[in-house]
């Protein structure tokens, strides 16, 4: 039947012409080249037939219009990886995550108010703690939500990401969303939740634990930044960052680096204020990391920083907290440094080793006011290795050790093994 012919021809049409923009957007992978392919020769064996009858004008018409609406209503491939584009729009949206879940077996005491590793509080020796435990859960599990939609000076991109870990304390159930980034960007700007400016995220070994090495910056503050990328490879930003509560003003953060070939260098600086009802103090933070690819699949990784320290993760993960016991504010002065070695063995096994250390060096006179309880040094070692059966699967073992010394000579020693299976999804 012409008519049917007709149709036939024009829906042929219609789905090659979402392969293309699909093929188009998606850099033409085997798998669409392969189904463009068949479509076109459906196509032309369509035509043949087409053109062996005589359709009317009317029945063209209508057919057109039928072929045109289902090109704005098809689903294809957006500009960003693994993301569709939403029908009759120029935007792109990704939804991404995993299902995670963790066994953490303790063979010491473990410290209070966090599941994962918590060096700075571990128990000291002789408290009485309990010795060891077995812990399993999932609440690191997250998704999130990515959009690109182009511009006249590039693309506006934005991320909302939650997780199930919110921090209420050690006594409540920690099983609620837990938002970790809210933002947008647009033309160098960024505005909204994510990773503290002055982290060095980049230089960060991959850990099976959720907390990570001690020794290095570690938050998500709400913030304002700016970043200008040359294209030779330097980039530099600045941003105004939340400070810590009570503050008159925001952090300031200013960083710049450089890419090479075969690694990275940065510099970092952070100014922040402190501030307790009517005493108030400044501080300044500053900090180097780079990495480099050592030969194909192995890379070395490292970063130092030197901090007015005030408890606050993004200052230094594992500082202790400002003393106002003589009516003034003291910071405390602490130098913490992250080192990471990564080897990718094969396609389906990687390893990495990481040691993180944090100092306090505060004058006399902040020790005396502290009192012996605070943290002198503190250090911590991952070990791990990650294997991956098949896409989209990780599973991985870690070996953790940690130690903390407070300044009255007292030693807390921390010894842990965390098995997780993670299955992502983009």
């Amino acid at each position: 039947m012409k008519v049917k012919k007709l149709v036939l021809a024009f829906l042929a049409a219609g789905l090659s012409a979402g392969f293309l923009s699909s093929a188009h957007a998606a850099d033409a992978d085997a798998d669409r080249i392969k189904a463009l392919e068949d479509q076109l020769q459906a196509l032309q064996k369509a035509i043949t037939e087409l053109k062996a009858s005589t359709p009317s004008k009317k029945e063209v018409s209508d057919l057109t219009d039928q072929v045109v609406l289902q090109g704005k209503e098809a689903v294809v491939a957006g500009d960003m990886s693994n993301s569709i584009r939403i029908p009759g729009s120029e935007t792109s949206v990704r939804v991404y995550g995993y299902a995670e879940a963790n066994l953490i077996k303790d063979f010491k005491a473990t410290a209070p108010g966090d599941m994962f590793t918590n060096v700075a509080e571990q128990p000291l020796s002789g408290s009485g703690a309990d010795q060891g435990k077995t812990a399993l859960t999932a609440q690191t599990s997250r998704f999130g939500f990515e959009s690109s939609t182009p511009t006249s000076v590039g693309a506006f991109h934005t991320v909302v990401e939650g997780d199930f870990y919110a921090y209420c304390g050690s006594t409540c159930n920690r099983n609620r969303f837990r938002l970790r980034h809210a933002y947008g960007e647009y033309n160098g700007w960024l505005v909204g939740q994510t990773w503290s400016t002055f982290m060095d995220l980049d230089d960060g070994p991959e850990t099976a634990d959720f907390n990570g090495p001690i020794g290095m910056p570690f938050s998500r503050p709400v913030q304002v930044r700016y970043t200008y990328a040359l294209p030779t490879g330097e980039t530099f930003k600045a941003a105004l960052e939340n400070p810590t509560d009570g503050a008159h003003r925001p952090n300031v953060v200013l960083v710049a680096s450089k890419s090479f070939d075969d690694g990275a260098v940065n510099a970092r600086f952070i100014s922040h204020e402190q501030r307790s009802g009517s005493m108030s103090k400044s501080g300044i933070g500053y900090g180097f990391g780079g990495s480099y690819k050592l030969t194909g699949d192995l890379t070395a990784m490292g970063q130092w920083a030197k901090v007015d320290g005030d408890g606050d993760n993004a200052i230094m993960y594992g500082a202790n907290y400002p003393d106002t016991s003589t009516g003034s504010m003291l910071l405390d002065k602490s130098t913490g440094y992250v080192l990471g070695l990564t080897n990718v063995f094969n396609s389906q096994w990687r390893g990495t080793f990481a040691y993180g250390h944090v100092a306090s060096s505060s004058s006399s006179s902040y020790i005396a006011a502290y009192g012996s309880s605070g943290n002198k040094t503190l250090s911590q070692w991952h070990l791990n290795f990650f294997y991956n059966p098949i896409k989209n699967i990780d599973l991985g073992a870690e070996l953790i050790q940690g130690k903390r010394t407070t300044f009255g000579g007292a030693v807390g020693d921390m010894s842990r093994l965390d098995l997780i299976a993670r299955y992502s999804f983009n």
